[in-house]
């Protein structure tokens, strides 16, 4: 097996199989992890001790005007531009197809200066309609969770901290509908921004940074508003309540492409992952304290699990299946003698579902951090995709029967498992979904039906063997059939990996987009997920992480699994 990040392969482990990790059932559960987009970013700003400050601030006294952030690092300087305004409560929405948002973003190289300042206003607040210049490298907006944000400078205005049973309910007081990056609307290209400002070179840290401001936005602007308000008799909100709200996010369609598009970057999220799974049940006998701190994480767990609020009754009832299933599991380990936690976690592989398997695993990592904090810097891969020209027709039906066998499983000639078709709507050029059988558009289909093209394409390698032998090249092969020359050339690349393709059919009728969707949010470090359909979730990011004023105050990394604070007076 050719390693595509041969840096981070510890061949002595042991690692699941591609048949366990890949199954989208099994990656829709995921949890985030120590290595998480944010938990990464909010380490190095801890770390490094970024000054972030307010240095420019416009705002009447119900907080809409502009904000600039002044992010200086090691690096370089930076500067966050918000503009915040009011938005009519009837058109507020969510949907990638609103066009007016409470507060719209950019993060950009440098100062800014006023004549600077009147080209992103001119532009910034109109997003998709906008353009902005290759200095700025992110773009977003977001919309305040307004029954929150309201009730929370209520109780301040009137002296009082907000309750935390209400806090508890939503957990942010603003949530992102959209954060852009990567070379969009004139925007700097992801090479630039890697290879130009290494503060944020790893993957999605500026727009995971944009997200933590527009947090802070948020919890600036509620106190501020409620100053203005109550001048007399106006608190602020008190620090573990603000720890406490994280920032919202929607999530649809459009994120669940991505992790079929990008296979060699998944799989090397997924491997990375997995390598330090496996690091930690080799870490040896487990000790006392390890022991203790095991049973305290998985106690804090449960109990996050139970404050999570959603309407979403499959989504509950996972929720408390994974804590059902924890504590018995932790029970067990108490009264067994457990000596390593590989007996743990085939323990539970044998009696638990996949979502406390899962949970369990995260505990596990939470322990051990320092066991693979130098797979930081592995997340990161050039996708190269080759075409293997010479190989022999025969071998690469053997390639196809190997590694796509669970493609090879589906049965395409049941019209249900090619009953559904991705497109890009003409509007906003926005991933839909279409009814193959019943609504026309299947001829602009987006390529992520994997499994059908590898099902196809063996069909007539097949044929094209019984034909002309099995001693011709891969190149007669694709000259002869193009329409697989595509998939010849993933199917080629993705065999010398560890972990593959994702293991779903993109393209049945049932088929479960949030399952994709959790799976990339949890690299991010996203939790709390409140399901609105079987396409689009809401959940919270940062929640329970240190604020800017923390900064040079702390260097921890203990807020996985947040729970309600205990907040005095």
């Amino acid at each position: 097996m050719v390693m595509l990040a041969p840096h981070i392969a510890d061949d002595a482990l042991d690692y699941r199989p591609a048949s366990v990790v890949m199954d989208i059932n099994r990656l829709g559960t995921l949890y985030p992890y120590p290595l998480s987009f944010m938990r990464s970013l909010v380490r190095r700003i801890l770390r490094e001790k970024w000054d972030i400050q307010r240095t420019h601030l416009s705002l009447c006294d119900e907080g809409y005007g502009e904000v600039i952030y002044s992010v200086k690092t090691p690096n370089g300087i930076f500067s966050y531009v918000i503009f915040s305004k009011y938005l009519d409560p009837n058109i507020r929405s969510d949907r990638v197809i609103a066009e007016d948002w409470d507060m719209t973003v950019t993060l950009c190289e440098g100062e800014v200066d006023s004549g600077r300042l009147d080209v992103l206003r001119a532009n910034v607040p109109l997003q998709e309609k906008g353009r902005v210049d290759s200095s700025c490298f992110v773009l977003s907006r977001a919309n305040k969770s307004a029954r929150n944000f309201n009730y929370v400078v209520d109780s301040l205005s009137s002296g009082q901290q907000p309750d935390l049973d209400v806090m508890a309910k939503v957990g942010y007081l603003y949530r992102t509908t959209a954060v852009y990056g990567s070379g969009k609307f004139g925007m700097a290209v992801w090479d630039k921004v890697k290879s130009k400002y290494p503060d944020f070179a790893s993957p999605f840290a500026a727009e995971m940074f944009s997200c933590f401001l527009i947090r802070d936005f948020s919890l600036f602007q509620a106190d501020y508003v409620a100053k203005k308000r109550a001048p007399d008799t106006a608190v602020e909100m008190a620090p573990p309540i603000k720890r406490y709200v994280g920032i919202g996010n929607a999530t649809g369609l459009g994120m669940a492409p991505y992790l079929i598009n990008h296979p060699l970057l998944i799989n090397n999220w997924i491997e990375v992952r997995e390598t330090a799974l496996a690091r930690v049940k080799r870490s040896g006998p487990i000790s006392d304290d390890k022991r203790g701190d095991f049973l305290c994480l998985a106690e804090k767990a449960m109990q996050h699990l139970d404050e999570i609020s959603t309407d979403n009754a499959d989504q509950n009832a996972l929720n408390l299946k994974a804590k059902t299933d924890m504590a018995a599991l932790v029970k067990w380990f108490q009264g067994a003698q457990v000596s390593a936690w590989s007996e743990l976690t085939e323990h539970a592989e044998l009696h638990f579902s996949v979502e406390a398997q899962e949970l369990l695993n995260v505990l596990l990592l939470e322990l051990y951090p320092d066991l693979f904090t130098d797979l930081e810097e592995s997340l990161s891969l050039e996708e190269v995709y080759s075409l293997e020209a010479s190989m022999s027709v025969r071998d690469l039906k053997r390639l196809v029967e190997t590694h796509y066998d669970w493609a090879l499983g589906i049965d395409y000639t049941d019209p249900k498992t090619q009953g559904i078709f991705w497109y890009r709507s003409e509007e906003k050029m926005e991933p839909r979904l279409g009814q193959r059988f019943e609504e026309p558009g299947a001829a602009n289909e987006m390529l992520l039906g994997i499994g059908w093209y590898v099902c196809e394409s063996y069909r007539d390698l097949c044929e094209y063997i019984e034909k002309q032998g099995d001693e011709l090249t891969t190149a007669r092969f694709v000259f002869e059939n193009p329409q697989h020359r595509y998939i010849v050339r993933r199917m080629q690349t993705m065999a010398k990996t560890r972990y593959g393709e994702i293991r779903i059919n993109a393209i049945d009728l049932d088929v479960l987009p949030i399952h994709l969707l959790r799976c990339k949010l949890s690299f991010f470090g996203v939790g709390k997920f409140d399901p609105r359909s079987r396409m689009w979730v809401r959940n919270t990011m940062f929640q329970g992480a240190p604020l800017i004023s923390d900064i040079g105050q702390t260097v921890e990394d203990t807020w996985c699994f947040p729970i309600r604070p205990e907040v005095n007076g």
